[in-house]
């Protein structure tokens, strides 16, 4: 049995516990019975290779046959604060920043915003993250941050940090000379693999002519994706994707 199960709990000893949806997961769908060997992971950075060792009305109990560090994260943290669309498009967004290897997602509040995020829809997203860490074979959870205003998120990124704002150049901001595409802006020199990047996705109707300002203020680089007009989750995972391919490039040269 191949599959990964996710333990709220973190795992320090001999002994790990599924408890809800990971339990009836094991037990329902997959049918295992005790003595099955399944791989576990809390998050921490390691997965851990565990025997059913007991089933009840309360869980899973497993006993932990081995641990190991398995480390399959980006070179440097990627924040991807991002105005969420509408819908299912949120959980398709989250499941593919999170395969992609995404750090941190942070909602945005901006003057266009048309989903609000509430606390309950923060639960639903980071339920999202662990079935997409389950698939992909991360041993990390991409965070799903508190939402954050676009001024705070914009102010609070490090100035030594890489800083990419989406821009629609030929939008009536008067902004089109200081964008550059999102090609010759990863391919500037100056960062080590290592870089934290800071990663920002306007809503539906884009950012505003203000906001577009604030960013050019703050310090942040303004990249064009190309002459389409993508939708939200389209441009957040054509900049993730971007990003991890370069990291990627960066640590093999």
């Amino acid at each position: 049995m191949s599959e990964r199960f996710f333990s709220e709990t973190p795992i320090t000893g001999p002994r790990a516990e599924l408890r809800g949806a990971e339990a009836h997961h094991l037990t329902r769908v997959m049918r295992a019975a005790v003595g099955a060997e399944v791989t576990l992971f809390d998050g921490s950075g390691q997965e851990f290779a565990g025997r059913v060792a007991r089933i009840d009305r309360e869980g899973v109990t497993l006993d932990i046959v081995a641990a190991r560090a398995v480390n399959r994260e980006l070179a440097g943290p990627l924040h991807l604060g991002v105005a969420l669309p509408k819908g299912d498009r949120q959980r398709w967004l989250v499941e593919k920043a999170t395969e992609l290897g995404a750090t941190r997602l942070v909602p945005l509040i901006c003057e266009r915003s048309v989903a609000q995020p509430t606390p309950s829809a923060r639960a639903r997203l980071e339920r999202f993250v662990i079935e997409a860490t389950k698939q992909c074979g991360r041993n990390r959870l991409m965070e799903v941050a508190a939402p954050s205003t676009l001024e705070d998120y914009l102010a609070t990124a490090p100035a030594a940090a890489r800083r990419l704002f989406a821009h629609v150049p030929d939008d009536p901001s008067g902004s089109a000379a200081q964008t550059t595409s999102l090609a010759a802006a990863l391919s500037q020199a100056g960062h080590a693999p290592n870089y934290e990047t800071f990663v920002a996705i306007g809503p539906e109707g884009g950012f505003t002519p203000t906001e577009v300002a604030a960013a050019h203020k703050n310090g942040w680089q303004l990249v064009s994706l190309g002459p389409r007009t993508l939708r939200v989750e389209s441009a957040a995972l054509a900049l993730v994707a971007a990003i991890a391919l370069r990291k990627r490039s960066d640590e093999e040269d």
